[in-house]
């Protein structure tokens, strides 16, 4: 689908694209359930926005490094990677994000579930809270994105959800 139309779609936080974004870019997010049951989440200093840990692929790693790279640098926390939730790129889905340097890419980003394996939860200069949330009671201003994809995870499929 050609954004011929950008107006017609909305950033991971749901502002109106008033253009086609500059780039597209690999990338990752966790979800990380602690043994409550409760979603681990972090304010991004960026947005202000509460959202799920992970960020951009580097050159040179895989998916599987990436998000353990991510998770790592964001929260304090060491993590195993297991089950895939899904792979999403659907821009209908909100997977651009708008930066403050006013850089607007599209992410296709693929969300696994991943088993804290050690390490002590602290922020870092990304996130300015993190916190574990019981999943009927998120905070209100999760980004639109990755409220999908907590939506998504929460159903625990088997087969992951591309979208």
């Amino acid at each position: 689908m050609a954004m011929d139309e950008p107006s017609r779609f909305r950033d991971s936080i749901g502002d109106p694209l008033t253009r086609t974004p500059d780039e597209m870019r690999s990338g990752t997010n966790a979800i990380i359930f602690n043994d409550e049951g409760e979603l681990l989440l972090e304010r991004r200093s960026d947005n202000g926005f509460w959202g799920l840990p992970g960020g951009a692929m580097e050159i040179g790693e895989s998916l599987e490094q990436a998000v353990k790279r991510e998770v790592a640098e964001e929260t304090g926390l060491d993590v195993t990677v297991g089950r895939l939730i899904g792979v999403y790129s659907d821009p209908r889905y909100h997977t651009i994000m708008s930066y403050s340097d006013g850089d607007l890419v599209h992410f296709v980003t693929v969300v696994f579930e991943c088993r804290r394996r050690g390490g002590e939860l602290r922020m870092s200069e990304e996130s300015t809270d993190l916190g574990y949330f019981d999943v009927e009671a998120l905070p209100d201003n999760v980004m639109l994105a990755h409220s999908v994809r907590i939506r998504d995870a929460l159903e625990h499929r088997a087969e992951p959800f591309i979208k």
